[in-house]
Order: C-alpha cells, then structure tokens, then sequence
C-alpha cells in the first residue's frame, strides 16, 4: 500500500512539472534575466511602467508574448530565441511560480 501511494505522489509530481514546462518551455531562464536586464529593465524599472517577473502569473506571461501586445520596437533587436529566453526568465520568477523573483 505505501509502495503504490508513493508511486501515486511521484507521478502527481511529474505531472505538476510538465505542466509547468509546458507553457514556455525551450528558453533559457540565465540568457532571458541579462536580456531582461539589458532590453526592457531600463524602461520598466520605475513609475507607472514598472515590471518585474512577480507582476504577472505564470499565465499571463505566457499570454502576454503569444499576444504580442508590446510596441514592436524594442524587440527588433532580439531573435525568437532571444525572446523565447525573456518569456522563459518572466515566466519561471513569476508571482505563482516555485522561485518568484523580482530582476535586481
């Protein structure tokens, strides 16, 4: 009986974590934190615009790069991957996410 409730727990587990990886998965969180920091902490880093990975879900960072709701401008400099990479650090440090983070 404990064997099979372990092996239960273990799976609900691994479930969890695909799940998670899932969304933005394929980035790569170290790359996307200096690219955040080097592309889009200088204009998000105070007042009214001020963003951090904690301000949105998991989720809605997903949702905010498959919308591709942003001025167009500034990511003319960065690749999918480059992007990928950002949507992975956002969403991995989100306000939900095992680790949320703000980008000190």
């Amino acid at each position: 009986m404990k064997n099979k409730t372990l092996l239960a727990v273990a799976a609900l587990a691994v479930a969890s974590l695909s799940m998670q990886a899932i969304a933005a998965d394929g980035g790569n969180p170290k790359r996307g934190k200096h690219l955040y920091k080097k592309h889009c902490k200088s204009c998000h880093d105070a007042g009214t615009t001020e963003l951090t990975p904690m301000s949105k879900t998991m989720s809605q960072w997903d949702r905010f790069f498959k919308r591709n709701k942003h001025d167009p401008a500034p990511f003319e400099a960065l690749s999918e991957p480059q992007l990928l990479d950002i949507n992975q650090f956002l969403y991995d440090h989100a306000m939900d996410s095992d680790q949320p983070a703000t980008c000190g």
